[in-house]
């Protein structure tokens, strides 16, 4: 995290992001050097989070995305590096194009509104079956975007993964071999976005079919990532992605939205014992559930943005995993 700019936006489920603009499109502060305006961003840090992501993310891939599984025993795991390296390369790449492309569509967005922005943080976890967190990008700190800007940054991101996401799930699909599943093998929770993809690419197939991990390809299971990243961060919640569109449709009331979802999500842990959601609770919570006003909360929306942010909040839904086993 850039020490000099503590508001965060991007991808990171776990690090949920927050959207600092200028006031009406134009630069403002109190300092005359150029440089603590358009600071240079730094690039040694990002550098090497990328490239360590990169690594986590083949580690993950080429371990058939049970990475923990190979980490007691260097000729287990060169044994292992050395027979699925292709496999681990694909995940790679399409997991790096999906992040990419959601960090490109804040960053876009960003210059368009002449906001200062840093470099992508990718955030690599070696012993994650995903073998990432996602990624983030800062914002300069003291500035804040207005309504409008807000919904364009905070809808930006997550769209432009998904278009990159869905093909890349599609090809997935398309390489989907049934015949491949082991019936005593790990079984994932399937997003509805999932099944519905699953139908399109093959009908024939009973839905579910594709569940158990033996039969995921690298595709597959770099488009369950972004799935799982995009919907997290589409929840309307805090300073999540979710939270910065829910803020511009519902300006203050959408703390009652997010208050209801904390309090929903804390019930849903306690009834059904899925505890792994708690790290995530507890980091929200601890960010803050209510988002902050933006600079100027009296801009209009306009319809065409109200329709497609209303939409977007559907996302979760789409995206998040079923809770059961297919």
């Amino acid at each position: 995290m850039h020490k000099d700019t503590p508001h965060l936006y991007g991808t990171s489920p776990a690090l949920p992001p927050i959207l600092v603009a200028p006031e009406g499109g134009s630069y403002h502060a109190d300092v005359a050097d150029p440089e603590e305006v358009h600071p240079r961003p730094r690039i040694v840090l990002p550098a090497v989070l990328l490239v360590a992501t990169c690594a986590s993310t083949f580690w993950a891939g080429a371990t058939n995305w049970l990475p923990f599984m190979y980490m007691d025993s260097f000729d287990r795991a060169g044994e292992i590096l050395w027979h699925r390296w292709q496999q681990g390369l694909a995940y790679m790449v399409a997991v790096l194009a999906v992040l990419g492309s959601h960090e490109m569509g804040h960053f876009l967005v960003a210059m368009r509104y002449r906001i200062p922005v840093s470099l992508p943080y990718f955030l690599p976890v070696p012993f994650h079956p995903l073998g990432t967190l996602g990624a983030v990008i800062g914002m300069q700190g003291g500035m804040r975007a207005n309504r409008r800007q807000l919904f364009d940054l905070g809808l930006a991101g997550p769209l432009a993964g998904l278009v990159v996401a869905l093909p890349i799930l599609w090809i997935g699909f398309q390489q989907y071999d049934p015949q491949a599943t082991s019936r005593d093998s790990l079984q994932l929770p399937s997003p509805l976005l999932f099944q519905i993809v699953l139908r399109l690419a093959h009908p024939e197939y009973p839905p579910g079919s594709f569940a158990h991990l033996s039969a995921v390809n690298p595709f597959l299971a770099a488009g369950w990532a972004a799935m799982l990243v995009t919907g997290l961060n589409m929840l309307p919640v805090s300073q999540l992605d979710g939270g910065h569109v829910a803020h511009a449709l519902l300006g203050r009331r959408s703390v009652w939205l997010a208050r209801g979802m904390l309090v929903g999500s804390i019930l849903f842990i306690l009834v059904t014992d899925q505890y792994n959601w708690a790290l995530m609770v507890i980091l929200v919570t601890l960010i803050g559930v209510d988002h902050p006003p933006t600079a100027d909360d009296q801009v209009r929306l306009g319809w065409p943005r109200r329709l497609v942010g209303w939409a977007s909040l559907a996302i979760p839904i789409l995206c998040l995993p079923s809770m059961h086993l297919a």
